[in-house]
């Protein structure tokens, strides 16, 4: 998901020929909890209040959801204002609904209009938020938690009250949106290498139950994209693997997790986004498989998702001739969205764009025509609209002139309400301090993330020192005592912990090691080589991180040059485990799949003997001058 800084010259608000009555700015009077939960369960014909805490909507029973007919009079309560800002989802700046920080007020003002989350809601109803860091919305647990709760007091404040959908990107791994103190779990690709559906599971179930608590109901995982392509630039280890029916399997398993805490589980990006060497985030790319290929290669983790009872599918901005040939990108495309992902697959839940500020889908139509043209494709939320004002205002232009007709417009709104109500947002929209305390980031939650970490780390080369001699791997602290860490550091994917070279020599020196750390960047300079060349003289080995290391790296001359100093060398791949296939001379190798402190500090215990390796390579690893040829199949993966 594309992550701009705010254009200044984007429009400052509602268009002035809307005809509606002008913001009105003044703060609501926050009703009490109870009084909230009160109105809500009144307006959606729901039984009497459950308990307090996200537990208590986790499995509401069906009997005290509003069902389809309480909805349906909901929805005919509704302005067409009212409807059309319920299809949308929107970021918006600050870490208080109410009393951001001055800079983040004045961004909402140069983009929406209002100062504030509570008088967003209030202008243009919408149905969700989406939390981003750079958006200043995730500081920490108790901080997203009052957040949440000040977005669905304004939610319930509205003429007809109806609670957000609050969702994000918490994939784990190489994407999240909230780092420490909440718990960081191994990402997609690193649970292919596990393996475990248990594993994907509790996973699921660890990173919704936290999100839950801290009144985040929807997450746009798990990833179902099948990654084919090693040269992928934007899924890659976001993916479960290339064979389609274990990701299937993983996805299954994710769903379950997810939608059993309360969280709205989606499946992405349909119609799959595996095969493509272009990024969707600032290209179009063209999938170029046949419909026999998309049958077998990219459908089975999306019909196994929504066998699993998804709750929403979210679109990809990209062209797939063999499924629509009108060269329209798939967020766009009727035959995709309507003929296939409805029709073909049957899948009656929510279906979300991926973001609309990304140039995949803004390059054919602008921006005041995409969102009418996902409608009318098939899609029932709107996602990140770069241009809010501008977006809403077109769609409700398009109803009012009749080329969306409001019954359209009614049946999106009706699945998305029925989301809210199956994961008790009707019930419970509100969490407390102790929601968040009691789960985010528990010993239990920190202890399975580790124990889930411990089986992803995957082994893919561990050569003797001579004929008869040691295997490199594991090293032992008593023989080989002194270790140099040094290598790439990527900035940690939620902002927090790091960076890999330190935590991995720190988790080594608590091993029992005397670890130092020399970092070089993912693209080293010579001074840095020769800096970590000059650092690996007297020690007994040398861990090297790589990041994702491309043809004609100085990564390339970095391990090479530290493998010629004679001292035994363990590579680590951070990211892509494709990296091995253009390194030499090194004498162990190891894919970890992402560099949270998490995976680092897994890594560092299948280094030191204390975990033995049980990963196994969910991608085959081609070889760097034939990619036609295997190097390392799927299923690979060497243990003590």
């Amino acid at each position: 998901m594309h992550h701009p800084d705010p254009s200044p010259d984007r429009s400052p608000g509602p268009s002035p020929d809307r005809a509606r009555p002008a913001p009105t700015h003044r703060a609501a009077p926050a009703p009490s909890r109870r009084g909230l939960l009160t109105v809500t369960a009144t307006v959606a014909g729901a039984a009497a209040l459950a308990a307090t805490g996200p537990g208590a909507a986790l499995a509401a029973p069906p009997a005290r959801r509003p069902g389809p007919a309480a909805l349906r009079r909901l929805i005919s309560r509704m302005s067409l204002e009212e409807k059309v800002g319920q299809l949308f989802v929107t970021r918006v700046y600050g870490h208080s609904a109410t009393d951001p920080d001055p800079a983040d007020a004045e961004t909402n003002r140069k983009e929406f209009g209002v100062s504030t989350a509570a008088e967003l809601i209030a202008e243009y109803h919408v149905g969700g938020i989406i939390y981003f860091a750079w958006a200043h919305n995730v500081r920490d647990p108790h901080q997203i938690a009052d957040l949440s709760n000040g977005i669905q007091r304004a939610g319930l404040a509205q003429p007809v009250p109806v609670p957000l959908l609050v969702s994000t990107d918490q994939e784990h791994g190489v994407v999240a949106r909230i780092g420490a103190p909440a718990t960081l779990l191994p990402g997609a690709m690193a649970l292919g290498a596990g393996g475990s559906r248990a594993d994907a599971r509790t996973a699921a179930r660890v990173a919704g139950a936290e999100l839950a608590a801290m009144g985040i109901r929807q997450d746009y995982a798990p990833v179902a994209d099948v990654n084919v392509n090693p040269a992928n630039p934007v899924i890659g280890v976001r993916s479960f693997g290339a064979d389609p029916a274990a990701a299937a399997r993983l996805v299954t398993a994710q769903v379950a997790g997810y939608q059993g805490v309360g969280v709205a589980a989606t499946a992405k990006h349909f119609p799959g986004h595996g095969d493509t060497s272009t990024d969707s985030h600032t290209g179009l790319p063209v999938i170029t498989h046949t419909r026999e290929e998309w049958e077998r290669l990219d459908a089975p983790p999306f019909r196994a998702a929504i066998a699993a009872g998804i709750d929403s599918i979210m679109t990809a901005h990209l062209l797939f001739p063999a499924l629509d040939p009108n060269e329209d990108p798939a967020t766009l495309s009727k035959p995709i969205l309507t003929g296939v992902l409805r029709e073909e697959l049957g899948f009656e839940g929510v279906i979300v764009t991926d973001a609309l500020d990304m140039a995949g889908v803004r390059q054919k139509y602008g921006d005041e025509r995409v969102p009418v043209l996902a409608l009318k494709a098939g899609v029932d939320q709107l996602l990140n609209a770069p241009d809010l004002p501008l977006a809403w205002n077109a769609v409700k232009r398009a109803v009012e002139d009749g080329e969306i007709g409001e019954e359209r417009v009614d049946a999106s709104l009706l699945r998305i309400l029925e989301l809210k109500a199956r994961r008790g947002l009707f019930d419970e929209p509100l969490v407390t301090r102790a929601d968040v305390d009691r789960t985010v980031g528990v010993r239990r939650h920190l202890r399975a993330a580790d124990r889930i970490a411990d089986r992803a780390v995957t082994l893919l080369v561990n050569r003797r020192s001579g004929a008869g001699g040691r295997r490199a791997l594991p090293l032992h602290p008593r023989r080989q005592p002194r270790v140099l860490v040094t290598g790439a550091d990527p900035a940690a994917p939620s902002g927090t912990g790091g960076p890999p070279t330190a935590v991995l020599a720190r988790a080594l020196t608590e091993l029992g090691f005397a670890a130092s750390a020399v970092s070089t960047g993912t693209s080293p300079t010579r001074e840095a080589i020769d800096r970590a060349v000059a650092g690996a003289a007297g020690q007994d080995a040398v861990v090297v991180t790589t990041y994702n290391v491309a043809a004609g790296s100085p990564q390339i001359t970095l391990v090479a040059e530290l493998a010629a100093t004679g001292v035994p060398v363990v590579q680590l791949a951070l990211r892509n485990p494709y990296d091995i296939a253009r390194l030499e001379g090194v004498a162990a190798s190891l894919a970890g799949y992402s560099w949270t402190d998490t995976d680092i500090r897994a890594a560092a215990r299948v280094v030191a003997g204390r975990t033995d390796p049980t990963g196994r390579l969910p991608v085959p690893v081609p070889r760097a001058d034939d990619p036609a040829q295997v190097l390392y199949p799927i299923g690979h993966g060497l243990s003590y």
